[in-house]
């Protein structure tokens, strides 16, 4: 059974901590107080899988997160109908935000959410006991682990919670916990995750063992603790629960989704619309009709808003024979040049948006075929591939050459990658060969959001990004309105 591609939204969860107002809505039914009742909740485990439920539900937001990843880097441009569509959004393509960015502000509120909701479980995780409970507790705390990775990697030290909501009244006495305990507390979470998650889970979308291994991976990485990342992202390679798609046209399909390569998938679905007054509560992936072509008509794809648009620059990393560049990246003049007869000779059209390259993220445009549940655009199907095998692939490979130099393992690594996609094996070592690996990761995961946090981590950032600056950044802002709140006490990120 599909785990609930529509998460159900709960009551008791939708509580308040600094920006978290803005996380809540009208879909959720307004109660009197935020934590009145609550510790008499978890009376059965069907009131902790409820609760559960709603801690997943904040994954959908994370939307913004991965399309940010890529207009912050060098992949793409944010596109959009003009220089003032969605102004956030060009702010951060141009590194010109500060912190009044409300999509910043989206990211922090949401993934606090997210937090909130996880630790609303684990607060009370001792009132009821049964025997899945290993396997729940263990869910929740790779979900405050995931949620807290994405907040620190956006905003460094962020307030750190374990085990306790954040409520209203907090801000005044929380403060910013430095990065290195925030990392910490993900490696602790994620450990017992590991310990007391399953292998495979009776529901396809809830997070198994081998999810959370490979994320602890990607946090060592992140973190330049090499060892221990090829350590463990060498365990989920071993254990032989994934393996790469043979097929890679077929990976980004909403009928291949949950296959053998996919790790961690958020799940989306159609079902239920949305409107711009709550992106949060889609339940389907705002990103992919933002990213689609505007006022498309023509075979395969719906329209969207031509945001995130890859750069000729991004293309052309891709060699001819490369299997993933028409897979990965639409080029627009191409595929209409290929479908003149489509609509009786009329052919492909679409309207050219801002900054518009001809180039659109295909991994995530609109198909046709779904559901069009109003606002269609704000409403697709589409699952994010979180962490796929192809990313654990890449990333060992790096830990391997960048930790103990084991360049034949990272070889094997990056070349099991390259074969699927109909590539030449890469024999080079050393340094030669981690810019293999950092290329491959370019190529393999665009579009997916992973890539400017990839500049940062590992130094390019300065020296491939236009307008970056070194010191400022690295990290976004913490939002005005988060320090505020806190009274004022909180120091702001360098340069903001």
């Amino acid at each position: 059974m599909i785990f609930q591609k529509k998460y159900l939204k709960i009551v008791a969860l939708c509580l308040i901590l600094l920006g978290f107002s803005n996380a809540c809505s009208d879909d959720f039914v307004d109660i009197n107080s935020e934590d009145e009742n609550s510790e008499e909740f978890f009376n059965s485990e069907e009131d902790y899988q409820s609760a559960l439920i709603g801690a997943y539900d904040l994954l959908q937001a994370s939307y913004i997160n991965v399309m940010l990843g890529e207009i912050a880097s060098s992949n793409t441009l944010a596109g959009g109908e003009s220089a003032i569509d969605v102004p956030g959004i060009q702010e951060i393509d141009n590194m010109t935000h500060t912190s009044q960015n409300n999509n910043l502000r989206d990211v922090f509120s949401w993934m606090f959410a997210g937090v909130n909701r996880a630790n609303f479980i684990l607060e009370f995780k001792d009132n009821f006991d049964f025997p899945n409970r290993p396997n729940v507790l263990g869910q929740a705390t790779f979900l405050r682990a995931y949620y807290y990775f994405e907040l620190t990697k956006f905003f460094g030290d962020v307030p750190l919670a374990v085990d306790e909501r954040l409520l209203f009244g907090d801000q005044n006495v929380v403060d910013r916990t430095p990065q290195v305990e925030v990392y910490a507390q993900i490696e602790q979470d994620l450990i017992f995750a590991i310990d007391n998650l399953p292998e495979v889970q009776n529901e396809t979308g809830r997070v198994t063992r081998g999810a959370a291994q490979a994320l602890l991976g990607r946090v060592f990485l992140y973190q330049d603790k090499f060892v221990e990342s090829a350590a463990v992202l060498d365990d989920v390679i071993n254990s032989m629960n994934y393996d790469l798609v043979t097929d890679y046209s077929t990976l980004f399909e909403n009928d291949n989704e949950n296959n053998i390569e996919s790790v961690f998938e958020v799940q989306y679905t159609d079902a239920e619309g949305a409107g711009f007054g709550c992106l949060q509560c889609s339940e389907g992936n705002v990103a992919v009709g933002f990213n689609g072509p505007r006022t498309y008509n023509g075979p395969l794809f719906e329209s969207g808003f031509s945001f995130n648009v890859p750069t000729q620059e991004t293309y052309d990393l891709f060699e001819e024979d490369d299997v993933r560049r028409d897979i990965a990246i639409l080029n627009i003049d191409q595929f209409a040049a290929d479908n003149t007869d489509f609509n009786n000779g009329a052919g492909v059209t679409f309207t050219e948006g801002f900054e518009h390259t001809g180039f659109f993220n295909r991994k995530y445009i609109p198909r046709l075929g779904d559901a069009n549940t109003g606002d269609q655009n704000l409403t697709n199907p589409n699952n994010y591939r979180a962490i796929r095998f192809a990313d654990v692939l890449l990333m060992a490979a790096e830990a391997h050459n960048r930790g103990a130099g084991a360049d034949a393992t990272a070889r094997l690594y990056l070349n099991r990658v390259r074969v699927r996609a109909m590539q030449s094996e890469i024999l080079s070592s050393g340094t030669d060969l981690r810019d293999a690996i950092y290329d491959e990761r370019r190529r393999e995961l665009v579009g997916e959001g992973h890539f400017f946090f990839d500049q940062v981590r590992t130094n390019r950032a300065a020296q491939e990004i236009d307008g970056f600056t070194t010191g400022k950044n690295e990290l976004f802002p913490i939002p005005l309105i988060e320090i505020q709140l806190a009274g004022n006490r909180w120091e702001q990120n360098p340069g903001y």
